[in-house]
């Protein structure tokens, strides 16, 4: 059945909380994009001359701004409206900050639509919560909150221009202790099949913590991690860059 989202369909036969907790993942992860390294495209699009206008997140990743669905009631929860109307009349950042809270707020309300229509029980609706809790809120990621974590990163390297890239993004050290200025690659692992570590650096993009083998390189201007895939950095590219500035920065500059 078209969900009125464009041309997603669906999933009916999706009955588990690990169902559930896979679409909420992919479609946090196109509004993370939208909201970050898609920001400058967003902001076009959110037109306040044009009508009530939604951010969408959809199940492939991707993102989409569009009008609210025709239907009463629609298929699934609709997310906040208008969010265009207000683009230039609050500070950018606050404007991106409070998309991302209406954001989080459906994605809760799409993954607990799915859970009731798909009659959860007390412990699948606890599953399905705690899966979720293990990512940064999309709040979290747009206003820095996941970023602030980074910058206490101490187990990097830099590349041969200068850039720190890694392999191995580092976790937290106590609180008490500064990382050195120059990083230093260790086999940090991971234990909780995929999800955040306590402590761990999450990337500034997506928000998601490392896995095993991802490359990671670091912004020089605000020192949050990045995956090298969610910027579109391969390592041989790395190699080249004197100075990496990731694209929050980028867009900053060229706001101010």
């Amino acid at each position: 059945m078209d969900d009125g989202y464009g041309s997603v369909t669906i999933v009916h036969d999706a009955r588990s909380p690990e169902d559930v907790f896979q679409d909420f993942r992919s479609r946090r992860a196109g509004i993370v994009k939208a909201l970050t390294t898609d920001v400058e495209k967003f902001y076009e699009l959110c037109d306040p001359e044009k009508e009530n206008l939604c951010l969408y997140g959809m199940p492939n990743e991707t993102w989409e701004v569009s009008l609210p669905a025709d239907e009463v009631p629609p298929e699934l929860p609709e997310p906040a409206l208008g969010i265009n109307f207000a683009r230039d009349g609050m500070d950018e950042k606050d404007w991106l900050s409070l998309v991302a809270v209406h954001s989080d707020s459906w994605l809760l309300s799409v993954a607990f639509y799915f859970g009731a229509r798909f009659g959860f029980d007390k412990e699948a609706r606890k599953q399905l919560f705690a899966m979720i809790s293990t990512l940064p809120t999309v709040f979290e990621v747009v206003s820095g909150s996941v970023k602030k974590q980074s910058k206490t990163a101490n187990n990097s390297s830099k590349n041969k221009a200068g850039s720190k890239v890694s392999t191995h993004p580092p976790k937290k050290p106590s609180s008490d202790s500064k990382p050195p200025k120059q990083y230093t690659k260790d086999n940090s692992s991971r234990g909780n099949g995929g999800h955040e570590d306590q402590g761990e650096t999450s990337c500034g993009a997506c928000g998601e913590a490392y896995t095993n083998g991802e490359f990671w390189i670091c912004c020089d201007i605000c020192e949050t991690w990045f995956h090298g895939e969610c910027v579109r950095i391969t390592p041989a590219k790395a190699q080249h860059i004197k100075h990496y500035k990731c694209p929050n920065c980028s867009h900053k500059r060229g706001r101010e």
